[in-house]
């Protein structure tokens, strides 16, 4: 037989794109359309209902960018169309190959009720079938001009992520708004051809099915009527029959499709438009859900479903309606799909807490697992974070997305710092946004990692980001591929039924442990530092205002606990660690109300805690640690004169001055406490850190030097930061100034100024303290640079052979030499609030108040010592998709702390970031809790949510090593559970001598629920 693949193939996808595609609608008749121009933000929908509306003509420019115009469409179905199926099918001049952010619409009836929205791949709404013929036709649709930020794959800036800034020239040009009849044996015919013609142009050349099935097409195709496609369909169709029910091989991979729309709670949109796309797309899939009784939609984040409870009471009922039915599956169980390595513990845990809690109160469904497809890496705290909360499933994409090494595992058991593992799944589609073409068929059973264990994996499919969800088209196409001879097999099911059903087939899987690391977007550990730091700040006063409210709910008759607006304030801080929002990804929009939200969140809890301290009653100035260490510093009065004290864990002591150590000296540019003597050169670096009580030198070359880089990345300029940066810096070594600031016995300062590059400053006040070896470095830079990276570096005379750096609930150890691509790829990585570098019997943290960027490096001098380099990443100035991220002013303080254990850097991390408050109260209660026991460390105190009065505390083992103590409280206590991380009850806690025994395994995490007595 002759070869004549080449014409069958061309002839096919001609007639396929232009005859039968064009033939879909058989006839369409124009809506007459008004239009009205909402003045600034979206309006609801009663008053864009009683607007003034004007005429509209097809092909005339609409929707200057974000915003809102109403269009009112009247038409009548034509009598002779009884019978038929008829839809609205409206084009808004869809721009571009990407179905979300872009232009997209929300179709109301009169009466307000949202029916479906209009997407670039799912424009039709259904008037009915089979129409009466005559029916009047009439819609009010909500459209949103949003403009096309990646437009030319994000190579150049615009001006258009923030409405401030974005003007008003109209993006769209509207194409055409029709009531239509849909033509059903076109429609399916299109289909058939599509899902034929794919799989056969993925098999091999030399596999006989790819033949049959393009012979089929060709001998189908001489059926097809040029003159008369919807006439000759049937025929066609009937002549594909035998190919397309050719039952798939018993070894053929299996694809659980679930039905997905990724929205983004922000990303290259605002909060407020997000609030809109959710409305559309779960619109869309409640209606998908009427017309498929085999759909399922899987959904996460319950901050979304929550804006469409309180925005789109209509829509919701429809989602309560197909949860019910068990077609919409709320997964997930966090409140947002958070940034998976900066939200700091305690965040995490309430994360599943907030999320979970949601799903069970308003459709009785406790979530069984961790939906984080998009997410950019993940720590290895997760695996017992999410067991603690009752998942039994983690689910990820994104390491797909690896720039260097491939991940060797799509299930597995994933284990974490502590040992807790948990059942994961990483789909080989490479994609949440699967709709079963040929070639995601092909690349997921390509890409399988687990021949030979199992047999399955998952999709999730459906348009995200404001596209519309999963559409028709895709339920028709997972129909045809159920079990379809050539393709791996699909079914539909909930993720739920895919997990339980992999873990039986592959109880044995792979296990890796530790983080799973992206080999990509590094530098969302530093990108729109405001926004990282305002994070970073309200955590801590999160802590600090419980603290302080259940002591004062304890011991301050007719103090009432704040539930319902600490609940508010932790999930606003919940929302923005979503993962385009806290990694700094966003547009300027975004950012901008971003900084505005941390700053009210902090006024509040300042207030909160003000009042909790207050409610303790006048009596003194005191001084309030909310660390969970015993504090020995100094702190400053009011008037601003320091005062050295004592004050215990959790607790409070009076503002009275004890005599420190040892004074501190100030000689010319030397500070010396009698712990470290700290001199600073002419040029500002540190000439010299010596630990006295060592009595050895820290630094191998001078530190603190501060280096620019430039940076430009690849692609991806706000998320990436690639490996050719270190080719390219200065040395910021012209100090304009190095100036004596402060010289007292409890305080000695030097202040070095800079300028450079494009008028940026940076003024940077290193202190020390008495009684502390802690060395702070205050730091106040006026950034106006772009394209570049500044990095504060401290080359150390240690021979380490990892560095550890605090992640959630622990610290993660990472070697510093590059003898793998595993370690060279990891040249950015993320820490919280120290990394820590050590040698047998010596080591060095340095500690940070809100940065997370780092990199660690080694080499070896040429007296045959090592010298490992730490470097902070302070701030960076991408210009895409924000053209001004990280412009301006920037106050923050990082910290060298010479002589450190792992204990001394956890403690002083939490010092650093959670400074002593001094207020004026009464005699000091006691602590609410006290830790006894190394390693023993209290991350949270409060009251329980359920508002019955208990005490939870969450603690967890700090040093990676086994530790006993006891919790004692400073009440009468009555009885101890621990609980999982939903203060759930799991077993009953051992009490002994009135207070907590505690055993912890390495990392352990530990939350006690305490009846007072």
């Amino acid at each position: 037989m002759h070869d004549e693949s080449r014409r069958i193939e061309e002839r096919v996808q001609r007639l396929h794109d232009q005859r039968i595609k064009s033939a879909v609608y058989a006839a369409t008749v124009p809506f007459e359309v008004e239009a009205w121009q909402a003045p600034g933000e979206p309006v609801p929908f009663e008053e864009a209902a009683a607007a003034s509306y004007e005429p509209f003509t097809m092909g005339t420019p609409w929707g200057p960018p974000w915003g809102t115009t109403w269009f009112r469409m009247r038409g009548q179905v034509p009598a002779e169309w009884a019978g038929k199926r008829v839809e609205a099918v409206i084009d808004l001049g869809f721009v571009g190959d990407w179905p979300g952010n872009q232009a997209e619409a929300l179709v109301h009836l009169t009466d307000g009720t949202p029916l479906k929205a209009v997407n670039p791949l799912n424009q039709y709404v259904a008037i009915a079938n089979p129409a009466q013929g005559g029916e009047t036709v009439d819609y009010l649709v909500e459209a949103a001009s949003n403009p096309d930020i990646l437009a030319d794959n994000f190579s150049r800036t615009t001006p258009l992520g923030d409405k401030l800034t974005a003007g008003d020239k109209p993006l769209y040009t509207f194409r055409s708004a029709d009531i239509a009849i849909l033509d059903e044996e076109v429609w399916h015919l299109d289909l058939d051809v599509q899902v034929l013609r794919e799989l056969m142009l993925e098999l091999g050349e030399h596999d006989p099915r790819r033949h049959e099935i393009a012979h089929a097409l060709d001998r189908a195709m001489d059926l097809l009527d040029l003159d008369d496609v919807s006439g000759s369909a049937a025929a066609v169709r009937e002549a594909l029959k035998p190919v397309l029910s050719k039952p798939a091989h018993a070894s053929a991979h299996t694809i659980s499709g679930v039905g997905h729309a990724h929205i983004d709670s922000a990303w290259l949109w605002p909060i407020r438009e997000t609030k809109r796309k959710t409305s559309r797309t779960f619109s869309n899939v409640t209606s998908l859900a009427d017309e498929y009784d085999d759909f399922i939609f899987a959904c996460s984040q319950a901050q979304q479903y929550e804006w469409v409870r309180d925005n789109y009471p209509k829509v919701w009922a429809r989602i309560q309606e197909s949860v019910k039915n068990g077609q919409w599956a709320p997964v997930g169980g966090m409140w947002v799909e958070s940034d998976g390595n900066l939200p700091g513990g305690e965040a995490v845990a309430r994360q599943f807490v907030h999320g979970k809690r949601f799903f069970m109160d308003h459709f009785g469904i406790e979530t069984k697992g961790v939906w984080l497809p998009d997410s950019f890496g993940y720590n290895a705290a997760y695996p017992q974070l999410a067991k603690l909360a009752g998942n039994e499933w983690f689910l990820t994409q994104k390491i797909s997305w690896n720039q260097t090494n491939t991940f060797p595992h799509h299930t597995f058991w994933w284990e974490g710092i502590d040992g807790t593992r948990i059942f994961t799944h990483f789909p080989p589609v490479d994609t949440y946004n699967a709709r079963f073409s040929g070639v995601e068929m092909s690349r997921a059973v390509r890409n399988y990692a687990e021949k030979g264990g199992a047999s399955r994996s998952l999709a999730p499919f459906g348009w995200g980001d404001g596209g519309g969800g999963p559409t028709r088209e895709i339920m028709e196409r997972a129909r045809r591929l159920a079990d379809l001879e050539g393709s791996a097999k699909v079914v539909v099911e909930h993720p739920d039924e895919f997990f339980a059903k992999a873990r039986e087939e592959y109880p044995d899987a792979p296990v890796w442990v530790g983080e799973l690391y992206l080999e990509l977007h590094r530098a969302t550990y530093t990108s729109q530092a405001r926004t990282k730091q305002g994070n970073r700040r309200s955590e801590h006063l999160l802590r600090e205002a419980e603290l302080w409210a259940t002591t004062a709910a304890l011991h301050a008759p007719g103090y009432t606990y704040p539930h319902e607006k600490l609940d508010r304030l932790w999930k606003t801080v919940l929302l923005h660690q979503f993962h385009d929002i806290l990694p700094g990804s966003s547009i300027a929009w975004v950012h901008r109300e971003a900084e505005a939200e941390y700053a009210r969140v902090a006024r509040e809890l300042h207030a909160l805690t003000a009042e909790a301290v207050a409610a303790l009653g006048a009596g003194g100035p005191r001084v309030f640690n909310t660390s969970p260490y015993d504090r020995s510093e100094v702190v400053r009065t009011a008037d601003g004169a320091p005062v050295y004290v004592e004050v215990p864990a959790n607790g409070s002591a009076p503002l009275t001055d004890s005599a420190p150590p040892q004074p501190v000296t100030v000689d010319g540019r030397v500070l010396d406490n009698g712990l470290v003597r700290v001199e600073v050169a002419e040029d500002g670096t540190l000439s010299s850190v010596r630990d006295l009580r060592a009595g050895r030198e820290v630094l191998a070359e001078p530190g603190n030097l501060l280096r620019l880089h430039t940076d430009l990345p690849n692609y991806w300029d706000a998320w990436d930061i690639d490996k050719h940066y270190k080719n390219r810096y200065t040395d910021l070594l012209d100090a304009s100034s190095v100036t004596v600031v402060e010289q007292d016995p409890l305080i000695g300062a030097i202040r070095v100024e800079r300028s450079f590059g494009k008028g940026s400053t940076v003024t940077q006040t290193i202190t020390v303290r008495a009684g502390s070896p802690r060395i702070d470095i205050e730091t106040d830079i006026d950034w106006h640079e772009t394209e570049k990276i500044l990095k504060a570096a401290f080359p150390v005379d240690i021979r380490a052979p990892h560095s550890s750096a605090e992640i959630q609930f622990g610290h993660i150890q990472r070697p510093t030499h590059t003898n793998t691509t595993w370690e060279a790829a990891r040249f950015e990585v993320s820490g919280h609030r120290w990394v820590h570098l050590g040698e047998p019997g010596y080591g060095v943290a340095v500690i940070n108040d809100s940065t997370y960027g780092h990199d660690v490096s080694r080499t070896v001098r040429e007296d045959g010592g090592t010298t490992t380099t730490v470097r902070l990443s302070l701030v960076r100035a991408p210009r895409i998709p924000d053209p001004e991220a990280d412009q301006g002013r920037h106050r923050f303080t990082y910290a060298l702390l010479p002589g450190a254990t792992i204990e001394d850097a956890v403690a002083e991390g939490y010092a650093l970031n959670l400074p002593l408050r001094v207020a004026d109260a009464a005699g000091a209660p006691a602590p609410v809790v006290s830790a006894e026991g190394e390693g023993v460390t209290v991350e949270a105190v409060k009251l329980a949510d359920d508002a019955s009065g208990d005490v939870v505390v969450r603690l967890y083992e700090s040093r990676g090593g086994r530790a006993t103590g006891t919790l004692r409280t400073g009440f009468p206590l009555a009885g101890a559970q621990i609980t999982d991380l939903l203060e759930r009850p799991l077993e009953d806690a051992e009490i002994t001598d009135g207070a907590v025994a505690l055993t912890l395994r390495p990392f352990q995490i530990l939350t006690l629920r305490l009846q007072r007595g």
